[in-house]
Order: C-alpha cells, then sequence, then structure tokens
C-alpha cells in the first residue's frame, strides 16, 4: 500500500506541474491584451502610457519569467493581486469559492445518492417494464442540457408558485433555509445530467457483477436477494461508478459555471466569466488553477478508494 501510495504522489506532482503551465498559458492564448482593455479606447493614452502600465503589471516580460515568477509566488502562496482591484486574489476568489463548493457539493450528494438506488433498480429489474422506464428517463437527463433546464425550472416555477425564491443568493450563516431553497432549483438542474449518466453506469456495473459466479453460488446457497444486490454485489460495481464520480465531479465545476450565470449566483463561475473578458490574468490563472487542482485532487482520492474497495489494486 505504501508504494502504491507512493506512485500516485509522484503523478499527483508531476500532474499538477502541467495543470499550472495550462493555466499560465491559457488566458494568454486569448486574443486582447489586458492593457488595451484597461485604458480603454481612448485616443489620449500613448504608447509610453501602454508601456509604463505594461511594466508596472509585470507583462513586458517574456512567457518563461512570467511563469517562473508567478511559480515562485505560487509556492510561497502568493497567487497574485488583481489587476483591476487590486485586491489580493486569494481574497476575490474566497468570497466566491464557497457559493460554488455548496452548490457542486449538494448537486454531487443528490446524483450519487439517486444514482445508486436507480441503477441497482434498472438491474434487479432488467427488461421489465421499469427498467425501460428509467432507463428513458435517464436518456433524456444526459441530453438535456443544464441551462435550459435551469431556465425552465425557473419559469415553472414563477408560474405554478410565484413566491418561491427562484434566483438570487442568500448566505448560509445569515439565513439557512432561505439559502437551501435558492440552491434547491440550480442543484437540480446542475445534477440531472450526472444523475443520469450515473444511473446507467450503475445498470452497467450492477448487471456485470450479477452475471459473476460468486453471485450465482450465494444465490444457490439461498442468500435472501436483497443481500445479494447490496452487499455482494454493489460492492464490486462501485470500482467503476466511483470512477466515473471522479470524472464527473469536474463536469459539475464547469456545469456550475454556466449554472451560476442562469440563477444570478455570485460564485466562482461569475468571477471567472468578468476575469476572462477583463484578461485579469492572475485572477484567471488562479481560478482555472484552483478548478483542476480540486479535480486532480478528487481523482486522487478516488485512486486510494480504489484501494480500500479491492486491496488487490494497491498490489498491482
Amino acid at each position: 500500500m505504501a508504494r502504491y501510495l507512493a506512485v500516485r504522489l509522484s503523478d499527483l506532482v508531476f500532474v499538477l506541474f502541467g495543470v499550472s503551465v495550462v493555466a499560465f498559458l491559457m488566458i494568454r492564448l486569448i486574443p486582447g491584451d489586458a492593457v488595451e482593455i484597461m485604458l480603454g479606447a481612448n485616443a489620449e493614452v500613448t504608447d509610453e502610457q501602454i508601456a509604463l502600465v505594461r511594466q508596472r503589471l509585470g507583462l513586458d516580460r517574456g512567457l518563461v519569467e512570467q511563469y517562473i515568477s508567478w511559480l515562485g509566488d505560487l509556492l510561497r502562496g502568493d497567487l497574485g493581486t488583481s489587476l483591476w482591484t487590486g485586491v489580493p486574489v486569494t481574497q476575490e476568489i474566497g468570497a466566491r469559492i464557497w457559493v460554488t463548493l455548496e452548490l457542486s457539493l449538494l448537486a454531487m450528494a443528490l446524483s450519487v445518492a439517486l444514482a445508486i438506488p436507480a441503477g441497482c433498480a434498472m438491474a434487479y429489474f432488467r427488461s421489465s417494464f421499469a427498467d425501460y422506464a428509467i432507463r428513458i428517463v435517464t436518456i433524456a437527463g444526459v441530453t438535456v442540457p443544464n441551462f435550459w433546464l435551469g431556465a425552465l425550472l425557473i419559469y415553472l416555477f414563477f408560474i405554478l408558485f410565484p413566491s418561491f425564491p427562484s434566483i438570487g443568493w442568500v448566505p448560509f450563516s445569515e439565513d439557512p433555509l432561505g439559502n437551501l431553497a435558492r440552491l434547491m432549483l440550480p442543484t437540480i438542474a446542475l445534477a440531472v445530467p450526472v444523475l443520469a449518466s450515473l444511473s446507467r453506469i450503475a445498470r452497467s456495473a450492477m448487471l456485470d457483477a450479477l452475471g459473476q459466479d460468486y453471485i450465482r453460488t450465494a444465490r444457490a446457497k439461498g442468500v435472501p436477494d436483497t443481500r445479494v444486490v447490496f452487499r455482494h454485489a454493489l460492492r464490486n460495481a462501485l470500482i467503476p461508478f466511483v470512477t466515473a464520480v471522479g470524472i464527473y465531479a469536474g463536469y459539475l465545476f464547469g456545469g456550475a459555471i454556466v449554472v451560476e450565470q442562469v440563477f444570478a449566483l455570485p460564485g466562482l463561475g461569475r468571477l471567472m466569466i468578468g476575469a476572462i473578458a477583463e484578461r485579469n490574468y492572475p485572477l484567471v490563472q488562479a481560478s482555472i488553477l484552483l478548478v483542476t487542482t480540486a479535480f486532480v485532487l478528487i481523482n486522487f482520492l478516488i485512486d486510494l478508494l480504489y484501494a480500500a474497495l479491492d486491496p488487490r489494486i494497491s498490489l498491482k
């Protein structure tokens, strides 16, 4: 197990280094110049003034030099300062990240909590009416864009429940019930595509597990079907399911950016979109790095969970 953990940690370091390079270069490959956007289309702005601003922001140096300087600050825990507000990037992200994090966690919890029983039900009642009905619903869920579903939910609740708070944000610390009420619709909009995909993956994994010899042996011994499904088959079916959960965690972060726009949530997604439009390099770099690092760390934890579910994996 120690060797397995060491190999995964070394892989994690290389991946995070690659993530830092991509995060640094991505915003700079977008057409447009941050200094020109900051100064605006003002005819009185001279080339000398533009050069002075670029020098003050450190944008006059080469990409390699800028990256080394940024990476050195990053290793010291300094993510830089916003080009527009002069506020530390960590402060701006810290004020927004909790909205996105709460939305993503609620959506993932809802997806996993419903996908496992739905997948087990489809596998257990294979080729029955219940199986076909749930599969049709999951196919529809996979094909529905979350932004369209979000807009539809807002419209329906406005018609049916005019007093329901469909958009906006209230911190959990100020009003817990109001916070959860405002996150109900965005959570559903964000979770439905993931829930549908995870349900289909759980069904396939359960069908494969239920076809194994040890399941037939357990049934031949008279073990109740509920115990066979939920104790014997489900544990082995969880490995591909957990893999999918790790992958879709990244999808939730990406989907949250769009859903936050639809429901007017002041999360990290809206912050990133504004920063990209302004070419706010430090803020965009830090946001991308944070999201991708979270995705990488989640998949690292998934690897460790593999070993807990099946100890044979750690021996490979």
